[in-house]
This record gives structure tokens, sequence and C-alpha cells, in this order.
């Protein structure tokens, strides 16, 4: 147990870096930062174990932070530790710096999560908690990690927490510790102006144990973190009563506490000045890690490593007794894609696409042990039953199944399955209807920031979910996760792979594709209706091209139909029809633009020449093919929300039939 006198300087030394990285910047959020410094002290010098030679490891402890906005406390920690120099501090928010102004994940250098969306990053750590579960039932003891959190007021505001805390407390994640920063302000004013509800009650009674502190009490946060650890049926809420910008000066030398002026704002002037002074520093030289603060991390990293050494002693007696484990667990956390067995996959001709992905799951549950599926209350609808009945629920007290029913709430079940891949070891999937997926955008675009291989299955693709009418039918969707599709990631990949397969067997590849990426997200957008098989003789295999020749390869053609999903059978139709004039017609299934975008330029010349008639098809907005129609072309697509009706009578209602293919084929041929 380190010295309280010791202990308080270095929670002072976060403050004054803390600060001191925003005056420098003149941009960021000081306030909440100096706030919180006492935990995260207590935390990093007492408690979270990691290895400070391997902070890849996978036993280690993880924690997530919440609040992005309070990046200067956790980079101040973390240049503690030597994970940032403090060069790097006085780069906040510069270009080029390793010091963003919202922490971008880096497993190097001590950050777990990229955090910005509140919400978001306690419900990372939820997930990260289920997936330590999961793995500890089938692996032992080896993964005996605590999952800590830390969370703002406004991360308690955000919806996401009802469906973060509901999960957690369901499931009993006594291996997930969250700490609440409840300082009473906010960016613009104070939390009693904008809720008057009782925090620690809530989340009793979604079945955690609450316990109430001060916040800066270096004493009392030791205390609760140990109740918290002993804990063994339910995850613990710290409520931790801080003081916004404690030990802040204005710039007559009074209180600049509790103020909401310093939680998005530089202090500025006499006010940083008097503010480094109070807290024991040199404002003309703020960068400083004073000695004793100094000597207290060299003895916590000196006694990391004994702490680490034994339970590397204990995992190499683990494996040695369990070797088909250890082997487990060194491909698990590999990072590579796992070995399936495709040919075992049997596809029923001419099913739904959402059919197909089940028939995949199915096979999938039984050769990834790896792998959690997941769903927002619609596992019989979104067919991803097709994996739970070959598993069963993840259950209190019993993590032995595969299976992890979130109940609705899109936003939170996509969360949690990031937070699994970010904790590692796990392979996660999860699925609701295309057009739930707006619920789900938030949690998509942080999967792609941080590369994370989340699996995003999606049904019911189009108008064609019919008799529910427009609020069930995606127009929209397919367009916007395409846009998403375009963005390049710090590795130069597609952000998001995007994949919208023509039929069963074309499923098939896509899914295979999904479990090969192994680093950006990879969507899969299912039909709820039945489709006509592709022409006989299809080189399915050439859908990993994003694009490619499905029927008609006349190198003589005088028109090429291009589509995504059930489009293209209608296209198919169509040409047909076309053919019987004498037209001659190439098709393509384009089940992904970002890979065909991606192929060799003489590859995409070759079976879309630019200076080619082509005509494409969507179920959803135009804009969504007219990068691949280009001018020569039309694109017949929606231009409504839908209508409530039998998919087949939209079919005939909307033109999306053979017929009306000819016909707007024909006058584009006529132009």
């Amino acid at each position: 147990m380190n010295d309280i006198k010791v202990m308080n300087h270095a929670a002072d030394n976060i403050r004054i870096l803390a600060a001191s990285m925003v005056e420098k910047a003149n941009s960021g959020h000081p306030g909440g930062a100096m706030g919180g410094a006492d935990f995260i002290n207590v935390l990093f010098s007492e408690f979270l174990v990691f290895d400070p030679e391997n902070p890849s490891w996978e036993g280690r402890d993880r924690f997530f932070l919440d609040p992005g906005h309070m990046a200067p406390m956790l980079y101040s920690q973390l240049a503690l530790i030597g994970k940032f120099t403090l060069e790097d501090l006085q780069q906040l928010r510069q270009w080029g710096s390793v010091t963003p102004g919202h922490p971008e994940r880096e497993i190097a250098r001590g950050i777990e999560n990229t955090s910005g969306p509140l919400g978001q990053g306690h419900t990372f750590a939820v997930g990260a908690a289920i997936a330590a579960k999961f793995l500890k039932a089938r692996l032992g003891d080896v993964m005996n990690q605590t999952i800590y959190t830390y969370i703002s007021d406004g991360g308690v505001q955000e919806e996401i927490s009802q469906g973060a805390g509901r999960i957690a407390g369901t499931l009993g994640l006594d291996n997930l510790i969250m700490f609440y920063d409840a300082n009473d302000i906010q960016l613009s004013t104070e939390t009693k102006v904008v809720t008057i509800e009782d925090t620690a009650k809530k989340y009793e009674a979604w079945g955690w144990k609450v316990i109430k502190i001060d916040g800066n009490d270096c004493e009392q946060i030791r205390k609760a973190i140990n109740e918290a650890k002993a804990e063994t049926e339910r995850p613990t809420l710290i409520i931790g009563h801080c003081i916004m910008g404690k030990g802040a000066r204005k710039d007559d030398g009074s209180s600049y506490e509790h103020n909401c002026k310093t939680h998005g704002a530089p202090l500025g002037g006499d006010a940083f000045v008097n503010t480094v002074k109070n807290l024991g520093g040199d404002p003309t030289d703020p960068f400083k890690i004073f000695p004793d603060v100094q000597k207290l991390y060299a003895d916590r990293l000196a006694e990391l490593k004994n702490i680490v050494a034994k339970r590397y002693a204990e995992k190499d007696s683990w494996s040695k007794a369990n070797p088909d484990k250890a082997e487990l667990l060194k491909v698990w956390f590999s990072g590579k894609a796992p070995k399936v067995d495709w040919s075992k996959v049997e596809q029923k001709a001419g099913a739904a696409t959402r059919g197909a992905s089940a028939t995949i799951l199915s096979v999938l549950a039984e050769q990834v042990p790896n792998m959690i599926c997941a769903s927002a209350d619609l596992s019989n609808s979104d067919k991803t039953d097709g994996f739970l009945k070959k598993t069963h629920n993840l259950e209190r007290g019993d993590f032995s199944g595969a299976f992890f029913q979130a109940g609705v709430s899109e936003l939170t079940m996509a969360c949690c399955c990031i937070g699994m891949s970010l904790h590692g070891g796990v392979i996660p999937a999860c699925g609701t209807f295309f057009v739930f997926s707006d619920y789900m955008k938030p949690a998509v675009r942080m999967a792609a920031l941080m590369e994370v291989p989340i699996k995003f299955i999606w049904t019911h693709d189009a108008f064609r979910v019919g008799e529910d009418g427009p609020t069930h039918e995606p127009v929209e969707q397919e367009a916007q996760i395409r846009l998403m599709e375009k963005l390049k990631n710090h590795h130069g990949k597609d952000s998001v792979r995007v994949l919208r397969p023509a039929d069963a067997e074309e499923t098939t590849v896509c899914w295979r594709m999904a479990m090969e990426n192994t680093s950006t997200p990879t969507a899969l957008i299912l039909s709820r209706q039945n489709i006509e098989m592709l022409p006989e003789g299809n080189d399915y295999n050439q859908a990993e091209k994003g694009a490619y020749i499905v029927a008609g390869s006349d190198e003589n053609f005088d028109v090429i139909l291009l589509a995504s999903g059930s489009e293209v059978s209608t296209l198919e139709a169509g040409k047909k029809l076309l053919n019987n004039d004498g037209i001659k017609v190439r098709v393509l299934s384009v089940p992904s633009e970002g890979l065909f975008r991606s192929q060799p330029k003489e590859y995409q010349e070759s079976i879309l020449p630019r200076s080619a008639k082509v005509f494409g098809m969507t179920a959803g907005l135009p804009v969504t093919l007219e990068g691949l129609v280009g001018a020569n072309g039309k694109v017949w697509g929606l231009e409504s929300f839908g209508f409530s009706a039998p998919y087949k009578v939209l079919d005939e209602k909307l033109g999306y039939t053979g017929q009306n293919v000819y016909n707007q084929v024909k006058e584009l041929l006529a132009e």
C-alpha cells in the first residue's frame, strides 16, 4: 500500500500535466481530467495488472475509457508508466502527434479503445467482460482478468448506458468494475438541470453492486476497488463524487473548481498559472514528473514484472497440463482467420440469402469454437438461429454457450460485440434487420476507426419486406453503408467491407470473405425472400473480386446490366427478353463495389468498360450504383420510402421485373 502523501502528489502531477496539455494546445478539456486523476492514479499504481514489456499479453486487465474528452487524463497517466514522453504530451491535438484530441486505440501505448461518442466506451468494456467470461469457460483461470471502465455523467445519460447496464447485470459480470465520475457538471450546465434520477438505484435495479465514495479520496477509492474485486456475482459501479477542475484557481486565486468553464476550454492566463502553483508545479516548466512520483511508478513497474512473471509461470504449467487448450489460446489470439471446411456448407437452391446465411452459421458454430453470434431479439427472423441451434445462450453463471441474446438494443449489441473483439480471442457476429442498422451506425463507424473485424448480419434487405410497410423497408441504408465502403483506413483498406450476395451460393463466398477479413468490419446484407439461382456454371469464387460476369460474357455485347443482391436475378430475367430481340447482354453481380475498385484497372475495364452502355438496378437509392453505371447509362432505383403490400405486388408496382428491365434497356439503347 502506497503512502497517501505520495499518492496525492501523483494525482496532482496528473492534474498539472492534463491542464498544461490543454493550455499548450489552446484546445481541450482540463476539468474532468483533473477531477478523475485520483481514481486513475490508484488504478494504475496499485490494481491494474499488465505486462510493462508485452502490452498485448492476452491475460492482462483492460481499462476502457468512455469519455474521450478526458484524453489528457489518460495520456498523463500513461506517461507515468512510460508509454508517452513529456514531449508527446506537449503535442496534444497537433498534426502528426501520437496524442490526438480523443484517444485512438493503440495497445502498444496502453490504449484499449478509441473513445469519443459518449456511452460506447463503457459498453465496449461490457463486451470485453463477456469475452473474458467466455474464454475462461473454455480455457480456465489462465484467462482471469478484471475489466475496468471509466464513465462520466454524459455517458450515463446516453441511452446506450441502459442497454449496457441491463446486459451486464443480467449476465452477472462480476469481472467488470466501472468508475462513475459523478462531478455534477457537464459542458453547458450542472447535471441537476437535465436529470433528477437516482443513478445508484437504477444500477441496483439492473443487478449491479453499487458503492458510493468521495472520488478524490485515495483511501476510499482503494477500499472500493478491493470491495469490487471481492464481488463474485455482480458487476460493480463505484460512484465517485469528484470535483470538476479539482485544484483549479481563477485569475484572482479563488477556487475555479466545480465550474462548467473548466470542462471544455483551457484554464487560460493567470488561472492556469495559479492552478499549477496551487498543485505544486512550476507554471514556467509544467511538463515534469515529480521525483517521488517517478519512484512510485518505477516501483509499480518492478512489482508488475514480478506479478506477470508469476502469471507466466502459471501459464507454462497450465500449458503443459493442457496442451490442446494452450494451442487454442495461441490460435485464437493470433488474429488469423479461423480454418473452416467450406465444403461442409450445402446450400438449398433458390433459398433466401438469410436462409443461406443460417446454413453457413450452423457450420461455423461447429467449426469455429471461439465465435460468438448475437441477435437483437430477432434470431428466428434474421436466421442467426442457425448458429443458436448448435449451441446455447450465454447466461449468468454459464458462459459455455456461444449465443448472445442482446434483447431489443441494436446499438448496445453492436458495441458489446465490438468490445468482445477488442478484448481479443473471440470472433463476434451480430444480426438484425437492415433497416435497424440505422441504430447501429455510430458503432459501425467506431468499428471502422478501430479496424475491428466484427461481422454485421443485416437481413430483410429491401422493400420486399412488403407488408410491414415503409417503416421496415430499407431504402437509403445501402447507400449509407456503401459511403463508408469508400473510406480508406490507416492501412489503405476499405474501412468497411460491404457484401450483398445475389443468391445462396454467392452467400457462401461472401461469408467466407467475411471470415477471412481480419482487419476491418464486414457487413452482410441479406434477403428475406427466396431468390432464384444464378445461371449454372457460374464461378462463384469470382465474387471475391467484388464484381464479376455471371451471364452473357459475349465480347460483342450491346449493354451491361449490373446489380447486387436479389436484383441480379431480375436482370437475368430481363436479359432473356432482350436476347429474344437479338440484343446481346452482359450481366454483372456486384456484391462489393469497394472490393471491385481495389482490383487492377485492367480487370475493372475488362468486365465494365468505360465506353459501355450500362443499366443498373438497385432496391435502394439510385446513387448506390451511379458510380458504377457512369455517364453512359441509367439506374433504376427507389425515390420513396416504400409501401405496405405483398412483395410480389411491390415488385410489379415499382418496376422490379424482367419486363421493366427490358423496357428500360430498350429506351437506353435508343438514346
